[in-house]
């Protein structure tokens, strides 16, 4: 038997829009201990490690593991018939299915047809990083705006108490700096110097999935290796790491 609530809909809504972003078949893991998710985007660029503890759910039961793979887009639009303020429940069902309940007054009642998923299970990288930085959503967005106007790569360079953001291309230059004390930076440490150049379009595409769920994101890199985003989908300890590769930059 598998159910799991949960109280509104805004954390399953940001899962199924972040993973509609990699692939197009999602196979979710459920134990006694919570639900995971990873997989890679087919390009091998980015990775995506969903982890939502018994403690982030308003209600969970899992008495055997449970594995239930779906089409993204399935998921997508069944997630997206739910209003803010319903509670949603999935449930194991019959005839390999999953059922999906929104509650709020008004009741529904989906069933999804499960698939056999094709994907190989994504390793998780192992990194260990020189750099780590904990900023608000709305100036990492901002950030990436300004640089998207000249570039759709994005180049980090970090030093001791300064973060530089940087893109060029044939239109010119943009540079951001933020610095340790800025307010929009609520954590800044550095062991070396790093720099290293990342997509744009990947990581405006998952903050813009993510929705009003973040508000603040964890990113650690060190140079010539990928960076890692931490998020928070909610306060009792739901997260999701975002792995995406570096770019050989031209400088």
């Amino acid at each position: 038997m598998f159910h799991a609530k949960t109280s509104s809909s805004v954390e399953w809504r940001a899962v199924a829009a972040a993973v509609k972003t990699l692939v197009e078949e999602a196979t979710f893991d459920a134990n006694s201990e919570g639900i995971t998710f990873r997989a890679m985007d087919p390009s091998h660029v980015a990775l995506v490690d969903l982890a939502w503890p018994v403690s982030a759910w308003a209600a969970y039961e899992c008495d055997k593991p449970f594995r239930f793979s779906v089409r993204v887009e399935d998921l997508v639009r069944t997630i997206g018939r739910a209003e803010t303020k319903d509670s949603v429940e999935i449930s194991s069902g019959e005839d390999d299915s999953i059922m999906i309940r929104f509650t709020n007054g008004y009741k529904r009642e989906f069933n999804i047809h499960l698939i056999e998923s094709t994907a190989a299970s994504a390793p998780l990288p192992k990194l260990e990083f020189d750099t780590k930085m904990t900023l608000t959503k709305t100036i990492l967005e901002k950030v990436l705006g300004d640089v998207s106007v000249v570039s759709d790569q994005i180049t980090l360079n970090t030093t001791k108490d300064r973060m530089t953001f940087s893109g060029k291309s044939d239109v010119g230059k943009a540079e951001i700096s933020l610095a340790k004390n800025d307010a929009d930076v609520l954590e800044l440490t550095s062991n070396a110097e790093s720099k290293a150049t990342y997509s744009t379009d990947y990581i405006s595409g998952i903050l813009k999935a993510l929705g009003g769920v973040v508000d603040t994101v964890e990113l650690e890199y060190s140079t010539k290796k990928p960076v890692r985003l931490m998020l928070k989908l909610n306060d009792q300890g739901a997260k999701m790491a975002y792995f995406l590769a570096p770019r050989v930059s031209s400088d």
